[in-house]
């Protein structure tokens, strides 16, 4: 399981690069100044740091509790990430609509736009990041197999 320092680490990480991406992106694809583009990935940002930390800690516990480990299959890690942004989505949709003064539906549309950036871009950074920065149970569970097929010393 990872440490409350490590998960601040990963959400911390996670949303400057993201945000670093999509603010000069979404400001381009969507025709909106980018200083209002900045707004709106600021505040969708802080949330979403917040529902980061609190989602991939329950996550961690539920999959440990279902699976016995922490360790995400690829099936596993695009519910994740799926799971991760239908959350997210509900929560920024109606402050993208007030602050950028659009219908709901266009608000939608944009923050479709936005999961459908995230849900590629957390998918790649939980990968590296989990190749960066593995737990040491994972390494101790790729190592067992290769232990059973050495023949035992006399």
């Amino acid at each position: 399981m990872r440490s409350p320092l490590d998960r601040l680490r990963h959400a911390i990480s996670f949303e400057i690069i993201g945000l670093s991406l999509l603010t000069p992106l979404g400001a381009l694809v969507f025709a909106v100044p980018l200083k209002d583009m900045g707004v709106v990935g600021l505040v969708g940002a802080t949330l979403a740091t917040l529902w980061n930390y609190l989602y991939n800690w329950g996550f961690d516990h539920a999959l440990q509790r279902l699976t016995g480990t922490t360790r995400k299959t690829l099936a596993t890690r695009f519910v994740h990430a799926l799971l991760f942004e239908a959350g997210l989505l509900a929560a920024l949709l109606p402050f993208i609509a007030w602050y950028l003064g659009m219908n709901l539906w266009a608000a939608l549309l944009m923050d479709l736009g936005f999961a459908g950036f995230y849900l590629v871009y957390a998918f790649a950074f939980n990968w590296a990041y989990d190749r960066l920065f593995p737990l040491p149970e994972w390494q101790l569970a790729e190592e067992a197999p290769h232990a059973s097929r050495v023949p035992a010393s006399r």
